[in-house]
């Protein structure tokens, strides 16, 4: 396996209401304009990441609870011209709006507020990547819906390659892009079918390049049947028809930390894993045994802890991060995540199917993102 990581790198080794509505009026909508309002909320929010940097000394932002605020959503969906149709839940006619006006409280400090120009700015001539399956395209175009809205006239152009989609902030040279990935490691076409090789991946030549890159992995992992996209699995030398499921799960992401080990230059490149992200397709998780899916929850569970506790692939991540000798900060999304059992598209979609694994945007996952530019900054 080392050999094959190897060849994989040798190319190079509560701010006030009235502030807010200022805000949204002037950068989400962008009706009418007062420059001089507009630079004195902008100064508003550097004194908020000069706070911040401070705070995050001694806060654990994953800890915490959902609480109302008036001043959300970040953006109004409507306006961003980046969702799919299988996020897109307002669109598809979702009649409550309550689930929008939640934001995550820590225990112990105040999250900044997303501050798209900030973001831009900060990364202005780089790149950054999602690097994962669908709930990585999910929280993809939710960064783009949010950058959007604070810099709707700035000039986006789109690329696609392959596996690779991306989006150019071009005022900024910044370019957002996701690259589709399932598993991290490879499937590969062989005689006898394709093969998910635990110890295989080869597509880190790309990935060590970017200047932030956000992974992700989980959700195809217990895929069976016609779903799955692979006939057998290469673990070391032996070729199997199957195997247990969250053990394959962490061989493979053993490959994946080793490659980060042997590959990455953290001067250049800020490593970020996603935590699991949940769905809610069983209410006994949360207290209630007769739901079978997210179609009527309209409201996030009180306080700080799921019933059920966390899922095992958290637990599975989390000890395989801990043997990485290079940083890695975990996007710990889990927790605050399974709170929220009503920010799922349902059967709010175009395809009207029951959805309880993927986000509404605009909802959950731009906290997912107000957290990405909390590190950032930090």
């Amino acid at each position: 396996m080392d050999s094959l990581i190897t060849r994989s790198c040798s190319s190079s080794n509560s701010l006030f209401f009235i502030a807010l509505l200022v805000f949204f009026s002037h950068l989400s909508f962008a009706s009418c304009s007062d420059h001089h309002d507009l630079e004195s909320f902008r100064g508003i929010l550097k004194r908020e990441s000069t706070k911040w940097r401070k705070q995050k000394q001694t806060c654990d932002v994953y800890q915490g609870s959902w609480v109302l605020d008036d001043s959300y959503p970040l953006y109004d969906s409507l306006d961003c011209p980046f969702i799919r149709k299988e996020f897109d839940c307002i669109k598809y006619g979702r009649p409550d709006r309550f689930y929008l006006k939640y934001k995550w409280q820590p225990n112990d400090c105040d999250l900044p507020r997303f501050d798209g120009i900030d973001f831009l700015t900060r990364l202005k001539g780089k790149k950054i990547m999602f690097v994962g399956d669908s709930v990585s395209l999910n929280q993809w175009q939710s960064l783009l819906c949010l950058l959007h809205a604070s810099v709707p006239r700035s000039n986006i152009t789109q690329e696609n390659n392959g596996s690779v989609s991306s989006m150019i902030f071009q005022d900024y040279g910044v370019s957002v892009m996701l690259f589709s990935s399932h598993y991290l490691v490879d499937i590969e076409e062989e005689d006898i079918g394709r093969v998910l090789k635990l110890d295989s991946l080869k597509n880190g030549e790309l990935w060590k390049e970017m200047d932030v890159v956000i992974f992700n992995t989980w959700l195809w992992w217990y895929r069976s049947g016609p779903k799955q996209p692979w006939d057998y699995v290469q673990d070391g030398e032996s070729i199997l028809k199957d195997m247990d499921r969250m053990e394959a799960f962490r061989k493979g992401l053993t490959t994946w930390a080793k490659w980060v080990n042997s590959c990455v230059n953290p001067t250049k490149t800020k490593v970020i894993f996603q935590g699991i992200s949940p769905s809610h397709y069983n209410g006994t998780e949360w207290n209630e045994p007769d739901v079978t899916n997210c179609g009527k929850e309209t409201q996030p569970i009180n306080g700080s802890s799921y019933p059920s506790g966390l899922p095992r692939a958290a637990y599975v991540v989390k000890d395989v991060l801990s043997q990485i000798e290079k940083p890695v900060h975990l996007l710990d999304i889990t927790t605050l995540s399974q709170l929220r059992k009503d920010g799922h598209p349902s059967s709010y979609n175009a395809f009207r199917g029951m959805d309880c694994t993927h986000w509404c945007i605009a909802g959950v996952q731009d906290t997912w993102n107000q957290l990405l530019y909390a590190f950032l900054i930090s």
